[in-house]
């Protein structure tokens, strides 16, 4: 579940080989993973390799060689010269025993499947020239696309496309996966992805100590909240959610039916009063009370059994939707702010920034869309615009003292102290109206049972995903608080845990 950036999976390498592996070994290795997914993929007819000059053109030459030693027909494109091959490539172009084909968009043929080996996950400048038009005429060929660590054109890092991307069938990667296998465009570029052993020791990675992980269960399995036989509704918390005012009421409920759905023990929409009645003739489990002001609410909250609160679905924005920010952040529960109580800071977000670091409350999550988050970080946004959405979302947790989580198909958690994770389990028709509502109300619920914020987030953003999978297409955002017993159930099932 760790995720490796370049740099970090250079030095992965370079302690692998500190350790008494040899450089050569490892591409061995790696091409004869890259051998495996080609015969999968293709289980017979002719196989194009289309190989570079670095260590990523030395795993298809040895790919190549493994290819043929199991029968296989195998062709090799070569985009540059033989001898201008240095090191362990140059190893591996030695044992290929076939012609090596000169760079000829003609000769790309009709093959059953072309194994993509030009550029590794280095990638850092716009690819130009022979390798462009190699990379168009792979695309454009309709065969199958077995890609090595990344489709070339991919940064490793940023997920960001260098000007062309192969668009690969599948991608095999060594050890672990880096940043573009899980983040937009690059994931998409990938197609499937195989995460191949290749002899490297997982003990590298307590000297490498990588920050960024998969958002997966085994990240987050020791938070994970589990009700005990002998508890009761108190123990897990109790989840208020602010609403909007009537014609403005929907998303409060999403928010706290999604908070009810994820384990909160209690939850209660706090409504205005001209909205009471709408609120409370459409809700059952959740409850309602009356709060008008900003301090009413703070009296409220002086209950300390009142241990999270969701303000932004719904709430409006200006003076008084900040004024309930401000009043929540003064009385310490744990704290999402979406939506409208973001957008209500966006022409003074030092203003919230500064209220979130001075309360000394590291429990406080905030979830943006990509709009919110221009919105709100629009200083940095417009001074790193080619910043990968990674990097922006850590900068945003460091700047801003809160857990920041930035919602889309990749959507990306971080904490102030550089930890972060990247989901990829997200269906497309979780973008429906109201799905984010939800998502807010899922990890309020988490928080109230007394998951860290950052887990809490990790935790909302997976289950999120899973439950969109479970309600699956046409779903709606009021479909996907009734699934998660069933996404629990799975949890459940996958820790060990009798129910």
């Amino acid at each position: 579940m760790e995720v490796l950036t370049v740099p970090e999976m250079e030095q992965a390498d370079r302690l692998a080989i500190a350790g008494g592996q040899s450089g050569f070994a490892l591409m061995l290795r790696a091409g004869q993973a890259v051998a495996d997914a080609a015969m999968d993929l293709a289980e017979e007819g002719a196989i194009l390799v289309v190989a570079g000059r670095g260590n990523n053109g030395g795993d298809g030459f040895v790919a190549a060689t493994e290819l043929v030693a199991r029968g296989r027909e195998v062709s090799v494109i070569l985009l540059c010269e033989r001898e201008s091959l240095k090191g362990d490539a140059a190893l591996a172009a030695k044992g290929w025993k076939g012609p090596v084909l000169p760079c000829d968009l003609s000769m790309l043929g009709a093959p059953a499947l072309i194994i993509d080996a030009l550029f590794g996950a280095g990638l850092n400048r716009p690819v130009k020239g022979d390798p462009h038009a190699m990379i168009e005429a792979i695309n454009a060929n309709g065969a199958p696309v077995l890609s090595v660590d990344l489709p070339s054109g991919i940064n490793g890092t940023t997920g960001m496309v260098m000007g062309t991307a192969v668009r690969a069938t599948e991608t095999v990667t060594f050890f672990r996966k880096k940043p573009a296998h899980l983040l937009l465009p690059g994931r998409v570029h990938c197609g499937r992805v195989r995460v191949a052993d290749i002899g490297i020791d997982v003990a590298v990675l307590d000297e490498i100590r990588p920050t960024t992980f998969e958002n997966l269960p085994d990240s987050w399995q020791e938070a994970f909240p589990v009700p005990h036989i002998d508890g009761h509704k108190y123990a897990r918390g109790h989840a208020v959610v602010v609403s909007g005012d009537a014609t403005s009421t929907g998303a409060a409920r999403l928010a706290a039916r999604g908070a009810l759905r994820a384990g909160a023990g209690l939850v209660t929409v706090l409504s205005p009063g001209g909205a009471i009645a709408v609120n409370a003739a459409a809700l059952t489990a959740v409850m309602v009370r009356r709060v008008d002001t900003a301090a009413e609410f703070a009296e409220v909250l002086t209950d300390r059994r009142l241990n999270a609160c969701v303000i932004g679905p719904g709430a409006g924005i200006g003076d008084g939707t900040r004024a309930l920010v401000l009043a929540a952040l003064s009385a310490k529960p744990a704290l999402v702010l979406d939506a409208d109580a973001l957008t209500s800071f966006a022409d003074a977000p030092d203003r919230l920034f500064e209220a979130i670091k001075s309360v000394g409350n590291s429990e406080i999550v905030l979830t943006p869309h990509e709009g919110e988050f221009r919105r709100l970080f629009s200083e940095m946004s417009n001074k790193h615009p080619l910043r990968s959405k990674l990097e922006r979302v850590r900068d945003a947790a460091e700047r801003s003292g809160a857990i920041v989580l930035l919602k889309g198909p990749d959507t990306v958690v971080a904490s102030p102290d550089g930890r972060a994770t990247i989901a990829a389990n997200a269906p497309p028709w979780l973008a429906s109206a109201g799905s984010g509502d939800v998502l807010s109300g899922m990890i309020g619920g988490m928080l109230a049972q007394g998951v860290p914020a950052f887990e809490a987030a990790s935790i909302g953003v997976w289950m999120h995903g899973e439950a969109g999978h479970e309600a699956g297409p046409g779903l709606i955002a009021e479909d996907l608080p009734e699934v998660l017993p069933a996404v629990l159930r799975g949890l459940y099932d996958r820790f060990g845990i009798e129910y």
